[in-house]
């Protein structure tokens, strides 16, 4: 055949090849199940069994396996998925890791989970995309905790179909007893969690036993492989057809093109459709549809293009557009159940960045209903999130958000929340339905404006934070401040610590998410009295920055000033003015802060006083500050 004829047939070749990956269809599926149960090990078979791998893949491979000799002489499959260092050197898998490979009659794309309880987080990132999940239990160990828990958050992400992959069998000689216990036990666990098929196989990861070919030392079973499942398995698409698109960027190279840059989440949308802009309302139609490869007439699930609209709209990154027939609801209190991924425990009433879709806000837990089992399903009764708690919560955000629920529309039906101060992910979460008292209650217009209020009173309304260690002078500088404040005609008032816990705060104690509730209700509180035109003076000791954060979020930069009453401890112990510190350091008090409690200084007050400073010496820069803000 001559070198013309070769580069002629090229082309061909290649189309044809493209033309059969267009026409497969794509399986998204993850593994997980408990450490060391065989999730690498399972996709290293898949990988070598299809074919996947190349010469010098191989041969890496083999020098690898003997390297770290786990499996003798022979090749250690893991090592194709467990990537990291640590990985390889502890034997278990940290990270997710993602593997593409096909089939004739399928694309897949798998994820690699970890096992580890303190990992949980990075299995929720493999399973959010996942439409089956390939559950692996040892045979030999049987159904785990983590076997479960994977199980429950499978099932929460939506995930509705489980391969139940009882792996090992060659440890237990192909036992098909130990396999039907397992299956059954696992299905009556699994009957809540309302799954559409269960499909249990007996598997040997190591030696490939079920795998693409039916095993011989299994021949009471009469199931699919695992490769004949899923080729086979029949998914539903996970979303609900309605038109959403996030906005992430606008688009403007030049003056005369402005277009909405983002990827359709959901349902599809063409030229000449109406769209709404949720947040204002706004409406207009679609006039074009840009991509990399130029205009088209449509756009569907999971294709990034620019929107082009036929009027000038004002919207920008977070807004969600969608038919405008279909418009989203949006809510600022709903009801979720969150994976929490911290170590630092997750309170009521304490603030995080909430991301949902492309949105942001500011958000609190107002309750933590319950805490879900996972061993039995059962309802805990919880005050706090602990690493790894799965719980029915109930939340509020600074800012109505357009969302759904997720297993109606998996886009805006999750969300994370972000600590504000270090930017970590703490915690994964999923729309139930929104609760109808956000619908139900609006803020009332009021005749009288904060303005007239304080106009009447010849002066700002503001808040004064002072906050330091139990008897470090807040209160004595309180109170002192008030009488000279009295003197010179203002409106004030004094919300001290003790006086507020007889009355409003009276079903509080001093474990950490009651201070943080606390805190929250005294700052709701002086934001009011503020708001009637009066200075208001709290003493707490107010210990966490997050809170006193919040407290300035709520009440606003301009009219909030940080007090930090600065008392050594040794200091505040000689004085020990209410007996306090010393049955601390006998015992008698469990949270005494700076004892037994921390106590977290401010960053950046607006004032630092010493507490060991005389009285007027230390009203003099309040004062000032003041003054200077009446100006």
């Amino acid at each position: 055949m001559s070198h013309a004829s070769q580069t002629s047939q090229i082309p061909a070749s290649i189309e044809a090849f493209l033309q059969q990956q267009q026409s497969q269809d794509l399986l998204r599926f993850i593994t997980c199940g408990s450490v060391d149960d065989g999730k690498s090990s399972l996709i290293g078979r898949l990988l070598w069994e299809s074919h996947q791998l190349f010469d010098d893949q191989l041969a890496a491979l083999r020098s690898e396996s003997r390297k770290h000799g786990t499996q003798g002489d022979n090749i250690d499959f893991a090592l194709l998925v467990d990537g990291l260092t640590a990985e390889r050197e502890q034997g278990i898998t940290i990270d997710v890791a993602y593997r593409f490979f096909a089939v004739n009659t399928r694309k897949f794309i798998v994820a690699d989970t970890p096992g580890h309880e303190q990992y949980t987080r990075n299995m929720i990132t493999g399973a959010s995309n996942a439409d089956v999940a390939v559950l692996l239990i040892d045979a030999r160990n049987g159904v785990m905790v983590q076997t479960r828990r994977h199980a429950y958050l499978v099932s929460l992400v939506g995930i509705r179909h489980v391969v139940l992959a009882i792996n090992k069998m060659d440890l237990v000689d192909f036992s098909q007893s130990v396999y039907d216990s397992i299956a059954e036990e696992f299905t009556r666990f699994a009957q809540p969690l309302g799954f559409d098929s269960i499909t249990p196989i007996p598997v040997s990861a190591l030696k490939g036993d079920n795998i693409t070919a039916r095993s011989v030392h299994t021949p009471w079973y009469s199931g699919p492989t695992l490769m004949g499942y899923l080729e086979t398995v029949r998914i539903s698409p996970r979303n609900s057809g309605r038109f959403t698109f996030p906005v992430q960027w606008v688009n403007r190279p030049n003056s005369d093109f402005r277009g909405f840059a983002g990827t359709v989440t959901d349902g599809s949308i063409r030229r000449g459709d109406e769209i709404r802009v949720t947040a204002s309302g706004q409406v207009a139609c679609v006039q074009d549809i840009v991509t990399m490869d130029g205009s088209q007439e449509s756009a569907s699930v999971g294709e990034a293009v620019t929107l082009t609209l036929d009027r000038e709209i004002d919207a920008s990154r977070g807004d969600i557009m969608s038919a405008a027939q279909s418009p989203l609801e949006t809510t600022d209190q709903f009801e979720a159940i969150l994976v929490w991924m911290n170590e630092e425990a997750g309170l009521v009433g304490r603030s995080y960045d909430i991301k949902l879709s492309a949105q942001w806000a500011t958000a609190s837990i107002t309750s933590i209903k319950h805490r879900i089992n996972v061993n039995t399903l059962a309802h805990e009764a919880s005050r706090k999130l602990e690493l790894n708690d799965i719980s029915v919560c109930n939340l509020s955000t600074s800012r109505p958000l357009a969302f759904d629920s997720y297993l109606q529309a998996p886009a805006l039906g999750s969300f994370i929340l972000v600590d504000r101060f270090n930017n970590a992910t703490v915690a994964a979460g999923m729309i139930r339905h929104s609760l109808r008292r956000a619908q139900n209650v609006h803020r009332h217009s009021l005749t009288i404006t904060r303005a007239e209020r304080e106009h009447l009173n010849g002066h700002r309304g503001r808040v004064i934070w002072f906050t330091g260690l139990s008897g470090s002078g807040k209160s004595t500088l309180a109170n002192a401040l008030e009488v000279e404040l009295h003197g010179k005609g203002y409106r004030t008032f004094i919300l001290d610590g003790d006086n507020i816990r007889h009355g409003l705060n009276k079903d509080l104690g001093f474990t950490d998410e009651d201070r943080v509730e606390n805190i929250r209700r005294i700052a709701e509180v002086a934001r009011l009295m503020m708001e009637a035109g009066m200075i208001v003076m709290t003493s707490f000791i107010s210990p966490f920055r997050r809170e006193r954060e919040m407290a300035r979020e709520l009440i606003g930069a301009d009219d909030f000033i940080e007090v930090y009453v600065d008392t050594p401890l040794d200091v505040c112990e000689a004085r020990d003015v209410k007996g306090l510190y010393r049955k601390a350091r006998k015992g008698e008090i469990p949270n005494m802060t700076g004892i037994n409690s921390p106590y977290e200084e401010p960053l950046n007050p607006e004032l630092r006083i010493s507490g060991q400073t005389e009285i007027q010496q230390a009203l003099s820069p309040i004062l000032d500050r003041i003054a200077g803000t009446d100006q």
